[in-house]
């Protein structure tokens, strides 16, 4: 699996943050019933990793990667808990290098033109624009594709069920990164069929 793959799974890239391990499974499960085989688990909680490590041993038709990774230690954890991919809210050489020892797709956040270039001089051709909303979202991936025209992004930052189609039709988008379809309450409340309900209505929406 490499950047392209991970980015191809699913136009709709679930960032979940975890606070209870027990949620892991039955959160996995939630999203394959509504047809996405994805999750982007961030290092945010304590109980991160250990999620993905659940996941990845019980769940294999489950691609799990690491979100919120920010430094050589985090990423080297999130490959020893099993995760398959890596998600940063930004980049550096440490990242870009530590991937490529590691041999593990790694998918670098940029939010300027500086970013980009930075990735692509490092050899990264799939990259999430964070905070994508906010840094000018689709007029600034409209205004990328002209001098970065070989970059492939995911956004994540403010894509919602109102703007997912939007992003998407961007010919250098090939997936979006939200949180919408999974909600902290409706997991804190162990309600995984209306997450289940979210995920459909979202790929309804794209692939009517």
């Amino acid at each position: 699996m490499n950047a392209y793959d991970v980015m191809k799974v699913s136009p709709i890239v679930p960032v979940i943050a975890i606070d209870n391990v027990e949620d892991a499974l039955p959160l996995a499960l939630a999203l394959l019933e509504g047809g996405i085989a994805l999750m982007e688990i961030t290092l945010r909680t304590q109980a991160g990793l250990k999620a993905i490590e659940i996941i990845s041993k019980e769940l294999p038709q489950m691609a799990v990667g690491a979100g919120t990774v920010i430094n050589f230690e985090g990423f080297k954890k999130a490959v020893e808990h099993g995760a398959q991919f890596v998600f940063s809210p930004g980049i550096n050489t440490e990242l870009m290098d530590i991937s490529k020892t590691l041999n593990i797709p790694f998918i670098p956040g940029v939010a300027t033109a500086s970013d980009v270039m930075m990735a692509l001089n490092g050899g990264f051709f799939h990259c999430k624009l964070f905070p994508a909303t906010a840094v000018g979202g689709v007029e600034t991936l409209k205004a990328f594709g002209g001098p970065f025209a070989d970059m492939r992004f995911c956004p994540t930052g403010g894509i919602n069920l109102g703007n997912v189609k939007e992003f998407l039709a961007l010919p250098n988008v090939l997936c979006v990164g939200g949180s919408w379809i999974i909600p902290k309450s409706a997991i804190e409340k162990k309600d995984f069929t209306s997450i289940t309900r979210l995920c459909q209505e979202a790929l309804t929406l794209i692939h009517p």
